[in-house]
């Protein structure tokens, strides 16, 4: 089971928290520490996390169909390279299609990979991108991500009846979330954890701060 093909990436699955993560601070950084009140907090932290469901539903639907579009996509190109009058035009749109990785290959070397497209049965390029099952399961960890990314930061008005405290705390946790997906995309680029865990986390505060001056 080592070998098996994760369903999201890191990036994907840091995105996915920081997309719920940003979406319920846009709830929680807006509330007005002067006016309100015990059940105007309550409100708003179940309004936040019904967003969040609701946004979770609607990502998880639009990676389905990302990655339909982009299987369909792929075909396109292998029919296009298929049909390409020579072997010059097949090799440009390969090398369109893979664009900077396609700098690493010799000429040689996109003439194999060409003979090996147009050597692909007919009957399999004209197949229909369809639902796989990994489609379903990606986005059943879409939902999840972004659904528990709420948590974290909700649960501090949860339990802490004096909102100001409140707040900072939520506060505290969002930054060390963001913090955390930032060394754990520094540790799948092959980058300083530490200085870009930081950046994350200041990038995210500058971030929700306009998110919030527009009235997020």
């Amino acid at each position: 089971m080592s070998d098996r093909r994760r369903v999201l990436d890191p990036i994907d699955r840091n995105a996915e928290v920081l997309f719920g993560l940003f979406m319920v601070l846009s709830f929680t950084g807006t509330m007005n520490v002067a006016t309100a009140g015990a059940d105007d907090v309550r409100a708003v932290m179940w309004a936040a996390i019904g967003c969040n469901t609701a946004w979770g539903f609607v990502d998880a639907v639009m990676y389905v169909l990302r990655n339909l579009v982009t299987r369909g996509h792929k075909q396109h190109v292998l029919q296009q390279v298929r049909a390409a009058p020579d072997a010059a035009a097949g090799a440009r749109l390969i090398r369109d299609e893979l664009g900077d990785a396609a700098a690493e290959l010799l000429g040689p070397d996109l003439e194999r990979l060409r003979q090996r497209i147009v050597a692909m049965p007919a009957e399999q390029l004209r197949e229909r991108a369809r639902l796989q099952r990994d489609d379903l399961a990606g986005a059943v960890a879409v939902f999840v991500l972004v659904f528990l990314s709420t948590f974290p930061v909700v649960l501090p008005f949860m339990f802490i009846d004096d909102l100001m405290l409140a707040m900072r705390v939520s506060g505290v946790v969002a930054i060390a979330m963001l913090f955390a997906a930032g060394w754990n995309w520094a540790r799948y680029a092959g980058m300083p954890p530490l200085r870009t865990g930081v950046t994350m986390a200041l990038l995210g505060v500058a971030i929700e701060g306009v998110v919030i001056a527009l009235g997020g």
